[in-house]
């Protein structure tokens, strides 16, 4: 038994898994699901990683999966933390001293001009899916956004990406192409869109579980 620890990406939250979840636990392994404290604006980096350690608890065998933003906060956990695989899921990859506000230029991110932030984030998902999840947002007021990323190396646990292949917020050939540029990697990859956890659930939960060695 494994215990991923979900992390959700900018403004999202804990629902952002609900659907993932039973999945796992059907599968025989542990989920941790914690709720960064985005909305307080004193919080940066150091509060994001203490929050998640502090939800893990004395839990072991750990699989950190960062989705989107959440990436971001994924590696600091296994500063603290035995972790035994980072998973990062259509992520946004940092790079050592790298402001989260900076990542965008840095990557030559080109926006998504013309696309609703339905159609950006949750096509593919279903319609009482995406209708729920406006009331599960939340605004995003933190001090990580100017802070500089912590680590001065990505640390050394084994790192999967996994990008989705319609997503429309981060497309797969930019995706692909920030993992090669920053990790020097060929993502894999799943069906579904930015949301694939709320999209393709189960074949989400059969991908991470099959990284297990």
């Amino acid at each position: 038994m494994a215990t991923f620890v979900l992390i959700h990406g900018g403004g999202g939250s804990a629902w952002d898994w609900h659907l993932l979840v039973p999945e796992l636990a059907g599968r025989g392994h542990d989920v941790v699901v914690p709720e960064l404290p985005i909305g307080d604006s004193s919080a940066g980096f150091t509060e994001f990683r203490d929050t998640v350690v502090t939800a893990i608890g004395d839990r072991s065998d750990l699989v950190v999966v960062g989705h989107s933003y959440g990436a971001f906060t994924a590696p600091l956990v296994a500063e603290r933390l035995p972790v035994r695989l980072i998973v990062l899921l259509t992520p946004m990859i940092p790079e050592p001293g790298e402001k989260p506000g900076d990542w965008w230029d840095n990557t030559g991110y080109r926006g998504t001009e013309g696309l609703s932030e339905e159609e950006q984030f949750y096509n593919g998902v279903p319609a009482e899916v995406v209708a729920e999840a406006k009331a599960h947002g939340r605004d995003q007021v933190s001090a990580e956004w100017n802070e500089p990323w912590p680590l001065a190396a990505r640390p050394a646990v084994s790192t999967r990406v996994l990008i989705a292949r319609e997503d429309r917020f981060f497309p797969a050939d930019f995706q692909r192409r920030v993992a090669a540029e920053r990790l020097g990697v060929v993502p894999d990859e799943i069906d579904g869109g930015h949301a694939v956890a709320l999209s393709h659930p189960r074949q989400l939960a059969d991908r991470l579980v099959a990284y297990l060695p």
